[in-house]
């Protein structure tokens, strides 16, 4: 069989980027490998597809070598086609040597029984020192490139494989002080010292000459592979958080060095930091990273030696080395930083912080440094939050929260806040003109303020919980500023019922500070105050997270106020889930009367069979196994006897069980006629349901309530009529449907489910006036157009046109609504917007690319709805 064609490959590789794991479990995944490796040495193949095929295995090596031995002959297959390749340019050797690497590591297969791995390590060692840059590997335009590639490699495969060139550092630090590329050489000894390091601490020997220059591995010559095998724990070079691990410095604690050792160690170390000026900032702070990880804990190793390269980095403007700083000071702490650095450093990350022209997320690392700073003689216990001693309320009088801040640097500097006011709790100055509690008050005040508006967005909500969550946590011992949060939240909740999932998100996230009065004073707010009916769902919401045993008659007799107004089924579920939290709160007599009425009253029989279960439940079981039996199973547990089974059978036959949709819902074409917009639905099920409902809630209020539809039966299969769902707007603006579903399996179940949301757009709410008579159209839409001033506006517009035309775009989107006609490049178009608004188009003139358009309404808010559909007209088609 040929190779495979360069369309063939280029079919096949986009179907594998499209769904790998699907295109490996088809029949072309068996020779999917095999024929790349050996399209590779084809010579019908141009360079470019052979690249696009090295990518393939760079990115997909699992799932093209998924074992050691195929790992194994891939890289063995590619090291040979790198070797045939002409001494001629080639933009090949670069991705030969970086798929062989990658098949080695991701497949398992690097180790000392691996003849592939005794033939890449000598030779990319090789490459990277500038030995066998001869003319088997290419031109002399070639050899930097492949030095380089040579260097990631090492450094790929000794993190991959810890202790892989513990052997080699002595060459390594060799190489160092050459001529060449001292970037990747840096980062490749700094990793592999700093893993010998750990290694042979694990072991408890030392570095036994490891840093003394020895011979390079030639091509299949023995390669060292004992630290490799020692050090079976994957190492990450990447830098931890600041409270480093403490595993790793009692690891090194252990390891003890000689004399001529710690000085081979420290000449290492400093021959590196003195060549780092030369890498890159993020290279530098790597490197820094890496050798302050090795010496931390290291008997015998002062870090004084890091000393120079501070008072070059702490003037530095880049943050990554910022970051190195503060991670040496973690590390080593008053062994490195005297007093007056703490104090430099202190006073340079909070000038930064208050930089105005500062971008937000270099804002926010400032603030993050501020906020978790390693001091060297912290107070406290370790771990607990505070803010540095020499960081006083005036040196951060410019970080203080705004209303105006973006949310991320305002709950960061609400923070920061938070931890100034612990601090001034003992030490507030009289003469102060406003102290950081009064201020915190405040800003919690305005959070609470913008939370309030009605017509807000939901993110300044959002925002004014996170900002009382943050301030719980960090305050929850100071009654002094919980106790104006406690009052002030429940004024936030009487302004404002609909946040009652925020309060309930709020009270199952603080701690019983604040969540225990907080609770207290929502529900004397919730039975106090009953408010309309459009608030009853978010109070029964509220009552059901608050409800407990204290003031069980108001709680009682707001529930019977509020049983006569649950007239839907939702409401009716709201309410019953108060029942069942006072149940668990060992409610007595009281509500067995209210389960009684409930039982009789209700309209829907799932809660009247509800209740009337309430009331067998409150009647027969004892408060602990009442407890038990409204609580969350975690098993199901075994059934004694075949009543049990019949009894938990006819409480889940009793129950409306969620479940995922078996329906689908989408909208069909517009009807335009009629008094109301009428969106017609199709409906479509997986499996045959008995008695569906589907329920519409509009989101934010922009129609009227709408009704359910019902479906006595549908089947699979089956063409089903469209179901008609009339709206009634409020005002002419699209809008966003929530839906639900209620229905029976043809088990008897009885289910709901959530359905995707349905848009409604702005044409859909599009409807013609009643026709005049014949030869009177011209003059009624001059009446209509003069109507429309002065209460309303005129505009004008430029609406492109698609390729068909003026014509063909009325026929497809406006022909309901034109009133006079003068094709094919006049028209005058009459559209009436419920409730009682009119919009009239005069198309005329129209060109090739486009028609000038003159509108008219009397509801100016329409106008960006208008211009936004006529825009999208073309695109539509």
């Amino acid at each position: 069989m040929g190779p495979t064609s360069r369309e063939t490959w280029a079919q096949r590789l986009g179907t594998f980027r499209a769904s790998p794991s699907a295109f490996m479990a088809g029949p072309e995944s068996e020779d999917l490998g095999r024929h790349l490796l050996s399209d590779l040495r084809s010579e019908k193949l141009s360079e470019p597809t052979k690249v696009s095929l090295l990518a393939l295995s760079l990115e997909y090596p699992a799932q093209l070598w998924p074992d050691a031995p195929a790992a194994e002959a891939a890289a063995t297959s590619l090291l040979d086609t790198l070797v045939l390749l002409p001494p001629r340019p080639s933009a090949l050797r670069r991705p030969l040597l970086l798929a062989a690497t990658t098949a080695l590591a991701a497949g398992g297969a690097l180790g000392p029984t691996s003849r592939a791995s005794r033939r890449l390590l000598p030779l990319l060692l090789g490459l990277a020192s500038g030995r066998d840059l001869g003319r088997s590997f290419g031109p002399a335009s070639e050899q930097r490139p492949l030095q380089a590639t040579a260097w990631e490699c090492l450094r790929e495969l000794e993190s991959c494989k810890p202790g892989l060139l513990g052997g080699c550092l002595g060459l390594l630090r060799a190489l160092l002080g050459q001529e060449g590329a001292v970037q990747p050489l840096s980062l490749l000894l700094a990793l592999a010292l700093r893993n010998a390091l750990v290694i042979q601490a694990r072991a408890r020997a030392g570095l036994q000459g490891l840093l003394v220059a020895g011979d390079c591995p030639t091509e299949g010559g023995p390669w060292n592979w004992v630290l490799a095998e020692e050090g079976d724990a994957h190492l990450q070079p990447q830098a931890p958080s600041w409270p480093a691990a403490e595993e790793g410095e009692c690891c090194l604690a252990t390891l003890e060095l000689s004399p001529e050792e710690a000085r081979e160690l420290r000449a290492a170390v400093a021959q590196l930091l003195d060549a780092s000026y030369l890498l890159t900032p993020v290279a530098q702070a790597q490197l820094l990273w890496l050798l302050g990880w090795a010496l931390r804990g290291l008997q015998g190793q002062p870090p004084v030696l890091f000393k120079p390269q501070l008072v070059r980095l702490l003037g530095t403007a880049q943050l990554t080395l910022l970051h190195a700083v503060l991670a040496l000071k973690a590390a080593f702490g008053e062994a490195l930083f005297t007093a007056q650095d703490e104090a430099l450093l202190l006073r340079r990350l909070t000038l930064a912080a208050q930089h105005p022209a500062l971008p937000l997320p270099a804002h926010l690392f400032y603030l993050h440094c501020l906020l978790n700073f390693p001091e060297n003689w912290p107070l406290g216990p370790a771990g607990e939050e505070a803010a540095p001693l020499l960081l006083g309320s005036q040196l951060c009088r410019g970080l203080l929260p705004s209303l105006l801040h973006d949310p991320m640097a305002l709950l960061a500097r609400l923070h920061l806040l938070c931890l100034l006011c612990v601090e001034d709790e003992e030490k507030e100055e009289k003469g102060q003109d406003q102290s950081p509690r009064q201020y915190l008050e405040e800003l919690l005040a305005g959070l609470r303020q913008r939370a309030a508006l009605d017509s807000g967005p939901r993110a300044l909500a959002t925002l004014c919980f996170q900002a009382s969550y943050l301030v719980a946590r960090c305050l929850a011992g100071q009654p002094v500023v919980l106790t104006p949060l406690t009052h002030g939240l429940a004024q936030l909740y009487r302004a404002r019922p609909a946040l009652a999932p925020h309060f309930v998100d709020l009270l199952d996230r603080v701690g019983p500070e604040l969540g225990e009065p907080l609770k207290v004073v929502l529900r004397q707010e919730v039975v106090s105050r009953p408010g309309r009916d459009e608030a009853l769902r978010w109070h029964l919401q509220m009552l059901a997270r608050v409800a407990d045993g204290d003031a069980q008659s108001a709680t009682l007799g707001f529930l019977q106020a509020a049983a006569a107004r649950c007239t839907d089924w939702g409401l009716q579920q709201a309410l019953l889930q108060v029942c069942r939290a006072l149940l668990r709160a060992g409610v007595g007599g009281g509500l067995a009367d209210l389960l009684q009425d409930l039982a009789r009253q209700l309209e829907d029989p799932d809660g009247r069979d509800h209740a009337r279960l309430y009331y067998i439940l409150l009647a027969h079981l004892e408060e602990p196994k009442l407890g038990v039996a409204l609580g969350p199973s975690l098993a199901a547990p075994a059934l004694a006897s075949s009543l049990v089974a019949e009894n938990q059978g006819f409480a889940a036959a009793l129950m409306v069980q969620e479940a995922p949709a078996p329906i689908r819902l989408s909208m069909g074409p517009h009807r335009a006629k009629g008094p109301v917009p009428v969106l017609q639905l199709q409906v479509e099920v997986l499996e045959q349901v008995y008695s569906l409902e589907l329920r519409f809630r509009v989101e934010r209020q922009l129609y009227a309530p709408l009704g359910a539809v019902h479906v006595p039966c549908l089947c699979p299969g089956r063409p089903t009529r469209p179901l008609l769902l009339p709206l009634q707007p409020r005002r002419p603006a699209p809008a966003r449907l929530a839906v639900r579903a209620l229905y029976t399996t043809p088990s008897g179940l009885t289910c709901h489910a959530h359905l995707p949301p349905l848009l409604v757009n702005f044409a859909d709410l599009f409807l013609p006036f009643p026709q005049p008579p014949e030869g009177a159209k011209l003059g009624f839409f001059e009446e209509l157009w003069d109507s429309c001033l002065p209460k309303g506006t005129e505009s004008r517009l430029w609406c492109p046109l698609g390729p068909h035309g003026l014509e063909a775009l009325v026929s497809r989107h406006l022909e309901p609504f034109v009133m006079v006609a003068q094709p094919p490049t006049s028209y005058f178009i009459a559209i009436r917007l419920p409730p009682d608004s009119r919009l009239l188009l005069r198309l005329e003139a129209a060109q090739a690319d486009g028609v000038p358009v003159t509108l008219r309404t009397d509801d100016w808010a329409v106008l960006p709805l208008v211009g936004d559909y006529l825009r999208g007209l073309s695109a539509a088609g």
